[in-house]
């Protein structure tokens, strides 16, 4: 079969000079055929995401034409005259499965509104919502290496696919023949006949103004603050300068080696703000800039990481550090100003920091704990919304770097994340404060968590088997006690079902079903398994607490320990 397989491929795959080389190349080679053909990409709620390169394993236009042609079903199935807006960033062949998508939309009668450069993933979000679309469709595998490219696709209020509709979509692909039963118009020609139009810089104003207009605290003066921003050669570049620019900061250096747009990502082989790695070009450059703050985003622009300079020197903080500061900077500052709403509802993710319940819990605040995947936070807002109550949302995060304030986006923005930790920043600058300072204090009024997460990568056909075997080996047998501590709950989100493992009840849990192993101790850590939805990895999320910031770093170290070893790595 995978023989057959790539015997089709090296007659059909002829659209793309650098199929036609790859398929020569891999001749002979079993090894890689069938890594290439062994399987086909998954659609799901994250949409497709692979290594670039020629197979049904792979991102390619066939791969994408067929997804498009499924996306394109589920709209016609939904909409007479349907609409879709497209978003592409840097990654190699981004720009061209863009226009492969557009025109695969175009020839089944859907009208295509796509950026005429690249922008990042919220603009898409917003695009989708700002222009009433049936869907939207932006290209990009966010912050994994250079092979890798990924399709994901949007419904109508903005956020990610839900189950349903990708699994709607899924279905149509597979009845799909990727080589001859896809529709395709030219795409000059649909783009010269109206059935694909560029989106204009208005939407873009639109979009930047609906960020500037989440400022917490907009009399503080930003005028005096020195950044270094790296876009790691992806999409943030120009957004993020230009909201930086209108908030005041004229100190703007940016990291010239990963300034320009550059799919290859020459400095950083895993262009990733959650790793120290992707700033080392901008942390030389503080030396000699000695900025208050350093910036980094994604090749997407949905996720933004910092670095503040403390006791003179410059301090990575975690997504979790980010995350309780800017909930802790909202609700404080606007209940001063008198800006908070009644019931102020934030929302995070379940492997997000537990220290934000504290927080939330002081202020009156809901916190609502959502499965990972920031579309679960944009079903909330939505919910609010359909409530008649959008200003109750204060604010959405992730541990993995992602933010996002205000209604305008379904999906993380590292725009608005920056522009609210500048704002931070500056406001506690002019208090003569600085972010770890704010930390500490609240570290001591809440309490000593640290949190943790850890990557397994497991590629490859061998490596799915061996993520897919974990899961169901802890499911089988789960443990007992976790570096010395009893496990005293077990929370399987895939069958829906809390375990009190003291007392040996069960109750249902109401969040969707996911691929998630919770283990909570009786020190009150815990410890959650989970495989990853769009990378070859399984992944592991640790939270820590101690009675000083001392004990809970050595917790937090040893449960790492003992979590890859309860995995077998």
């Amino acid at each position: 079969m995978i023989n057959e397989l790539y015997k089709l491929w090296c007659e059909k795959a002829t659209a793309d000079p650098d199929l036609i080389a790859e398929l020569k190349e891999i001749e002979g080679n079993e090894e890689l055929i069938s890594d290439a053909f062994y399987t086909s990409l998954e659609f799901g709620t994250a949409g497709l995401r692979g290594v670039i390169g020629a197979g049904t394993n792979r991102m390619n236009i066939y791969t994408v034409g067929q997804a498009s042609q499924g996306l394109a079903d589920y709209v016609n199935s939904i909409a007479k005259n349907g609409t879709v807006a497209i978003a592409y960033d840097s990654r190699i062949k981004s720009d061209v499965f863009a226009r492969t998508a557009a025109s695969v939309f175009a020839a089944n009668g859907i009208k295509v509104y796509i950026y005429d450069e690249l922008a990042p993933t919220p603009m898409l979000s917003f695009a989708v919502r700002r222009l009433k679309c049936d869907a939207g469709v932006v290209i990009t595998a966010s912050h994994n290496p250079s092979k890798y490219n990924g399709y994901k696709a949007y419904g109508a209020d903005g956020a990610q696919l839900g189950p349903e509709a990708a699994d709607y979509v899924l279905s149509k692909m597979r009845e799909v023949d990727m080589f001859s039963g896809i529709k395709s118009e030219d795409y000059e020609n649909a783009l010269k006949n109206g059935r694909i139009e560029y989106i204009s810089q208005d939407i873009v104003n639109e979009y930047l103004d609906c960020v500037e207009a989440q400022r917490i605290e907009p009399e503080t003066d930003l005028s005096g603050l020195k950044v270094v921003y790296t876009p790691l050669n992806g999409a943030g570049n120009k957004p993020v300068r230009e909201i930086l620019k209108r908030l005041g900061i004229t100190q703007v250096t940016v990291v010239p080696e990963q300034e320009m747009p550059d799919g290859n990502f020459p400095t950083c082989p895993y262009p990733n703000p959650e790793i120290r790695q992707a700033f080392e070009y901008a942390l030389k450059l503080a030396e000699a800039e000695k900025p208050d703050i350093l910036l980094a985003t994604d090749p997407d622009s949905d996720r933004v990481g910092i670095a503040v300079r403390i006791d003179g020197e410059y301090k990575l903080f975690s997504g979790n550090d980010v995350g309780v500061l800017l909930l802790n900077y909202i609700l404080s500052r606007r209940k001063a100003n008198g800006t908070l709403p009644e019931n102020p509802v934030a929302v995070k993710t379940i492997v997000s920091t537990e220290l934000c319940q504290k927080i939330a819990d002081d202020y009156g605040c809901t916190l609502v704990n959502v499965l990972t995947g920031f579309k679960f936070i944009g079903e909330q807002i939505t919910i609010l919304a359909e409530q008649g109550a959008p200003e109750r949302y204060i604010l959405g995060f992730e541990e993995s770097y992602g933010y996002l304030a205000g209604d305008y986006a379904r999906d993380k923005d590292a725009v608005v994340g920056s522009m609210l930790i500048c704002e931070m920043t500056a406001y506690y600058k002019t208090i003569g404060k600085t972010l770890g300072d704010v930390l500490e204090e609240i570290y001591n009024k809440y309490g000593f968590f640290q949190d943790a997460q850890k990557s397994f990568t497991c590629e490859g056909q061998t490596g799915m088997e061996k993520i897919k075997n974990i899961m169901i080996s802890l499911r089988e047998n789960p443990p007992k006690t976790i570096d010395g501590d009893k496990v005293i709950t077990i929370k399987d989100y895939q069958n829906s079902v809390s375990v009190d493992a003291v007392n040996n009840t069960e109750t249902a849990l109401t969040l969707p079903k996911s691929n998630v192993l919770s283990f909570v101790l009786d020190s009150g850590c815990s410890l959650i398994v989970r495989p990853s939805g769009t990378e070859p990895k399984i992944k592991i999320y640790i939270g820590a607490i101690g009675n000083t910031q001392e004990a809970s770093i050595d917790k937090k170290e040893s449960i790492i320990k003992a979590g890859t070893e309860l995995l077998g790595f």
